[in-house]
């Protein structure tokens, strides 16, 4: 093995943060490690949801063939975006203690799903959410939304910021004297439009503000800031995301936030953890022994299993959430039709000894109650171009 541990990760913040833990965690057992970012299929195509990218790995193969390569020693990977399957000459060398594995709602007033008006625009970029959502408030509208956490953030921000930021230019007379510069030169047509204009906003001239716009703009956080410059095609009114990315990207303090519950939104299976795959067995021993966590590890093995077992990876609303409970893991699993009018849920305890087994048992329960239809359904919807993770 190595001296120097080469750690292959995307190059996204949230990414970074998470090869930074493993990283941390090795360096303690003194070993050096150097992160070698690697663009992903998943980075290559911004604009594409994730089960329009095809299989379950969009974010993964690229790091993993590193390793496999020799270019990389170990990969750091969301666990829930790694494929059940088996992979070649891999092993999952390290699962570390799981973050909060549920999902939240955010929105600017702090507003939870209950809160929101009918037909409020909820964004999401998963199938999974965007099926709960639509079981729970069906009267709500639900639009896809891609990017990294600090990106949706952005997009969920910045039409209320930009609007504040007009009112307050309106009511300073920034605005009117702007345009009476740009209006400058102008000849003829137009003049009884801009009078329009003008008396459409006399109601915001009167609105004062106990700030400037300068010392409005001041006040803003980075993440206010870099809405403030964002153009959106979609105004949403909330997005739901998972805790764990918020606050593994520093950014949870930042919003207003209101956990979805977990009986009704289960996470996806592995969500909250993080997964470090290996292929040297001297990597993989030292990685395991300064990483891995066995309650997290029973867990999420109990989440996976059922989820291969269900054969539905990301073409179908599925969500498994297990915890362990002294001698037994409790596990809860929820499959949904897309448009969530539908449903075969359940809950079990299973034995921590023969977890695995077990887990097999629970999915082949879940299918024969016509989990499989769901999912064959689901896989229908998406080979035709369906709209939604």
């Amino acid at each position: 093995m190595t001296e120097t541990l080469r750690l292959a990760t995307r190059g996204s913040d949230l990414a970074l943060r998470q090869a930074e833990t493993v990283r941390d965690a090795l360096s303690s057992r003194r070993r050096d490690v150097e992160l070698r970012q690697v663009e992903t299929r998943g980075d290559q195509i911004p604009d594409e949801l994730i089960h329009r990218l095809g299989k379950t790995g969009a974010f993964v193969r690229a790091l993993d063939e590193e390793v496999l390569a020799g270019d990389a020693d170990l990969a750091v990977h969301s666990l829930k975006d790694l494929p059940t399957e088996d992979m070649a000459d891999l092993v999952v060398a390290g699962v570390p203690e799981r973050a909060p594995s549920g999902d939240v709602v955010v929105h600017p007033d702090g507003l939870g799903l209950d809160d929101l008006p009918a037909g409020a625009v909820v964004g999401t970029g998963s199938l999974r959410r965007g099926a709960q959502i639509r079981a729970a408030r069906p009267d709500l509208t639900v639009e896809p939304i891609r990017g990294n956490v600090d990106t949706r953030l952005e997009k969920l921000l910045a039409p209320g910021l930009q609007a504040e930021h007009e009112r307050r230019l309106i009511a300073s007379g920034e605005e009117r004297a702007l345009t009476a510069e740009g209006d400058e030169g102008d000849e003829g047509s137009g003049e009884t439009d801009d009078a329009d204009a003008e008396a459409d906003k006399t109601d915001d001239v009167d609105e004062e503000f106990d700030q400037s716009v300068e010392e409005w703009f001041d006040s803003l956080s980075d993440l206010e800031r870099a809405a403030m410059e964002r153009k959106v095609e979609t105004e949403y009114d909330a997005v739901v995301l998972a805790e764990a990315g918020l606050r593994r990207s520093n950014l949870f303090y930042e919003v207003e936030t209101t956990r979805l519950p977990r009986e009704e939104f289960v996470p996806a299976a592995g969500q909250g953890a993080i997964a470090v795959t290996a292929s040297d067995p001297g990597v993989v021993e030292a990685v395991r022994d300064a990483v891995d966590h066995p309650r997290t590890r029973v867990a999420v093995t109990v989440e996976r299993t059922v989820l291969g077992e269900l054969n539905g990876g990301c073409v179908a609303p599925i969500g498994v959430s297990a915890m362990v409970q002294g001698e037994h893991v409790h596990v809860r699993a929820r499959v949904l039709s897309t448009d969530g009018t539908e449903e075969v849920a359940d809950t079990r305890d299973l034995p921590v000894r023969s977890h695995a087994t077990a887990a097999a048992e629970f999915a082949a329960d879940l299918a024969d109650r016509g989990a499989d239809n769901l999912i064959a359904e689901a896989r229908e919807a998406a080979d035709a171009g369906g709209d939604d993770e």
